[in-house]
C-alpha cells in the first residue's frame, strides 16, 4: 500500500515539473530536446557560423601573407649582392624572426583558438615548443627593431668613427645579443622551473603566469627595447634638427646670393676692361718709342 502511494506521488511530481525534466540522460552529441508528448529527440551541434568562417579565412590569409612577405625579403637580401652589408643584415634577422612566427607560432595559435573552449589538445611537448618559439621569435623581432634604431643613430651622430668595419662588428654583436637574450627569456621556465606553461587538468597552454617571470619577461621583451627605440629616435631627431639648422644658417639667402654673384661679375668685367685699356696704352707707348727712335 505504501509502495503504491509512493509511486503515485512520484508520478505526480514528474507531471508537475513537466516533460523537460525527463530529458536529463546523456547522449553522444550532448544536446537533447523533448517533444510535447514527452518523447526525447536528439539534435546535433550547430556548425561554424558565417562570421567564424570569415574570421578563420582572414587569419589564414594573414598568416600566408606574413610568411610570403618576409620570405621575399630574405630571398631579395640573399640574391642581391649590394644588400650583403649593414643594415640589411639586421633587416634579414628581423625577417627570419617574422618568418618563424608565421610558420611555427601563428598556425598553432589558430588551432588553439578554434578548439572548443580554447583547449590545448596537442600535448605537453608541443605546448612547450609553441610557447618557447612564440616568446623567442617575438622578442627577437622587437630587439631587432631596437638594433636597427641604434645602427641609424650611430651612423648619423658618429659617421667618422663608425666606419664600415666597426659597423659590421657592431651589427654582428647586436644580432648575437638579440637572439641570446630572446632565448634566455623564452627558455627560462624550462631551464629554471620558472612556472608551468601547460595545465593537463584544464588542457590550457599559455605563457608562465609566475609573477616574477611575468615582470622579467615583459621588461626584457617589451619595455626595455621600447625605451631604447624611443630614446634613440629622439636623439636622431635632435641631431637631424641641429644639422639642418646649421646648414640653413650657413647658406645665404637667394637675393643676397644673386647680389654677390652680380657684384663678382661686375668686378670681373671691370678687370677685363682695365686689362684691355692697359694693353692698348702699352701698344701706343711702344709705337711712340719706335717712331722716336727712327727719327
Amino acid at each position: 500500500m505504501e509502495a503504491a502511494n509512493l509511486s503515485v506521488a512520484t508520478a505526480g511530481i514528474a507531471l508537475a515539473l513537466g516533460p523537460e525534466t525527463c530529458s536529463s540522460s546523456p547522449s553522444p552529441s550532448g544536446i537533447l530536446s523533448s517533444t510535447p508528448g514527452g518523447a526525447v529527440r536528439q539534435s546535433r551541434e550547430p556548425p561554424f557560423s558565417v562570421f567564424t568562417v570569415l574570421v578563420v579565412t582572414l587569419l589564414v590569409l594573414l598568416i600566408a601573407a606574413t610568411f610570403l612577405w618576409n620570405l621575399l625579403v630574405l630571398v631579395t637580401i640573399l640574391r642581391v649582392r649590394a644588400f650583403h652589408r649593414v643594415p640589411h643584415n639586421l633587416v634579414a634577422s628581423t625577417a627570419v624572426s617574422d618568418v618563424l612566427v608565421a610558420a611555427l607560432v601563428m598556425p598553432l595559435s589558430l588551432v588553439s583558438e578554434l578548439s572548443a573552449g580554447r583547449r590545448w589538445l596537442l600535448g605537453r611537448t608541443l605546448c612547450h615548443m609553441w610557447i618557447s618559439f612564440d616568446v623567442l621569435c617575438c622578442t627577437a623581432s622587437i630587439w631587432n627593431v631596437a638594433a636597427i634604431a641604434l645602427d641609424r643613430y650611430w651612423t648619423i651622430t658618429r659617421h667618422l668613427q663608425y666606419t664600415l668595419r666597426t659597423r659590421r662588428r657592431a651589427s654582428a654583436l647586436m644580432i648575437a645579443l638579440t637572439w641570446g637574450l630572446s632565448a634566455l627569456i623564452a627558455l627560462a621556465p624550462l631551464l629554471f622551473g620558472w612556472g608551468e606553461v601547460y595545465d593537463a587538468r584544464l588542457q590550457r597552454c599559455q605563457v608562465s603566469q609566475e609573477p616574477s617571470y611575468a615582470v622579467f619577461s615583459t621588461c626584457g621583451a617589451f619595455y626595455l627595447p621600447l625605451g631604447v627605440v624611443l630614446f634613440v629616435y629622439w636623439k636622431i631627431y635632435k641631431a637631424a634638427k641641429f644639422r639642418f639648422g646649421r646648414r640653413r644658417r650657413a647658406v645665404l639667402p637667394l637675393q643676397a646670393t644673386t647680389q654677390v654673384r652680380g657684384g663678382l661679375r661686375s668686378v670681373a668685367l671691370g678687370m677685363g676692361l682695365l686689362e684691355k685699356e692697359a694693353a692698348w696704352r702699352m701698344g701706343e707707348w711702344v709705337e711712340a718709342c719706335t717712331v722716336g727712335a727712327r727719327a
